[in-house]
């Protein structure tokens, strides 16, 4: 079979089962095309896209801004390696350090790799800076937490299809409670050898869990005053998801009008991946400020492709796309419209016991145990009436469009999720 042949559907899939690893368990469809909001598999058929590639399109698919950036960078310079310094990623760590609110950046490709370089920095700062005793440093994390899959994450992850059979596991890691202020208090006075708390400010793998409000400023509270370093995980949660730039909105000079609904939240260590490329390209980022990051030194981290000049000018692009087509302002708007039509949808519909999030990071919690297949078939039916969304954890299904959605989709969007759901038999 030449490459270039056109596949069907049933073939794709057969391909990738018989020459790929089983690592994922995709939803059967097989897109070929994707364009703002929709794409479309290999035989024509058009569909809404209410995963995002997991957040990473926050920009719609195939921006032509950030594409263009990409070939155009693609066409003069691609790698160079940080063995040379190449003429875009000053440019880039500039306009990303002064758009967050940070002295620094430290360039990597993926989240798992810059939640990685986070724990290095944040444990090489415990050792040199706070005076923790080497190899004593503890960081302290959250049940149900999602941060990736490397072999260091998962050893603080309590999900038995993430960890079991893959040990042994890397100590150094305390879990407590989600969202529970109480349980950080104590293990924080508990212990002199606490380096950092490492948190999403939404757990979007776990179900798109929202934290009370007010736990995340206290929480930073609690690490200020017991020198501990607040990291946010914002892979997912961060540029314009949940209706702000960032979900822990502090000292940034993004002009969202959303800002002064929360109190100040200000990361010590700030984690972005996925929508800092819109999608394009494997950009991912670890932000802090100069007594924080300078203890890193040449030879102690990096990346060969980490701050490539193709992924500086992905970058720069997907960033003011946000600024400029207000997807923060957005996805707050398009979040409370959704939000509330499924919420009184809910009421007179005995299959939806709830709905959450924030901004347009929403799930619904579908009335069946986490084993039942019904979300799964529930998703299948979405998929036949042109919309593409994705269960997780069981019994939850996770809403999460491009943010350049209109209202006027997002209404047809939500017409057919009532729709489907309404004429769900299981």
């Amino acid at each position: 079979m030449a490459v270039l042949d056109q596949l069907t559907s049933q073939q794709a899939i057969e391909l990738e089962s018989k020459y790929g690893a089983h690592n994922y368990h995709p939803l059967p469809v097989v897109l070929s095309k994707g364009e703002g909001v929709h794409v479309w598999d290999v035989e024509g058929k058009k569909y809404y896209d209410f995963l995002s590639a997991y957040s990473a399109v926050n920009q719609g698919h195939c921006h032509p801004r950030i594409v263009g950036a990409m070939v155009e960078q693609a066409k003069t310079l691609t790698l160079t390696s940080r063995a040379f310094y190449n003429d875009m990623l000053g440019k880039y760590e500039k306009f990303a350090t002064e758009l967050f609110g940070f002295d620094k950046l430290l360039p990597m490709n993926t989240g798992a790799e810059a939640v990685e370089t986070a724990l290095k920095l944040c444990r090489k700062w415990a050792y040199e800076v706070k005076g923790i005793n080497e190899n004593d440093a503890q960081i302290v994390v959250c049940e149900n937490n999602f941060h990736g899959r490397t072999t260091t994450i998962i050893s603080f992850s309590n999900d038995p299809v993430a960890r079991k059979n893959f040990g042994p596991y890397t100590d150094g890691f305390i879990k407590i409670e989600y969202d529970n202020l109480k349980a950080l208090e104590e293990v924080l006075e508990s212990d002199k050898n606490i380096a950092g708390f490492l948190v999403e400010p939404i757990q979007g793998e776990a179900g798109v869990y929202v934290p009370t409000e007010g736990y995340l400023a206290a929480a930073k509270a609690l690490c200020v005053k017991h020198n501990v370093l607040f990291i946010a995980d914002e892979v997912q949660t961060g540029i314009a998801r949940t209706g702000r730039l960032l979900a822990t909105c502090g000292n940034c000079s993004c002009g969202d009008k959303n800002c002064s609904g929360e109190p100040e939240i200000k990361a010590d260590i700030l984690i972005l991946g996925k929508a800092l490329s819109g999608g394009a390209y494997p950009v991912s980022a670890v932000l802090a400020n100069d007594n924080i990051m300078n203890v890193i030194k040449p030879g102690n981290h990096g990346s060969t492709f980490g701050g490539n000049p193709v992924a500086a000018a992905v970058a720069i692009a997907a960033l003011e796309v946000v600024q400029e087509e207000n997807l923060a302002e957005k996805a707050y708007v398009l979040g409370e419209i959704f939000r509330t039509e499924l919420s009184e949808f809910a009421k007179g519909n005995d299959l939806v016991k709830s709905v959450r999030g924030k901004g347009l990071l929403n799930a619904i919690l579908i009335n069946d145990t986490e084993d039942s297949s019904t979300a799964w078939d529930i998703c299948m039916k979405l998929r036949d009436n042109g919309l593409l969304a994705k269960p997780t954890h069981g019994n939850i299904i996770r809403f999460a469009p491009p943010l350049v959605m209109t209202e006027r989709q997002l209404m047809e969007c939500i017409d057919i999720i009532k729709t489907t759901i309404s004429d769900f038999k299981k």
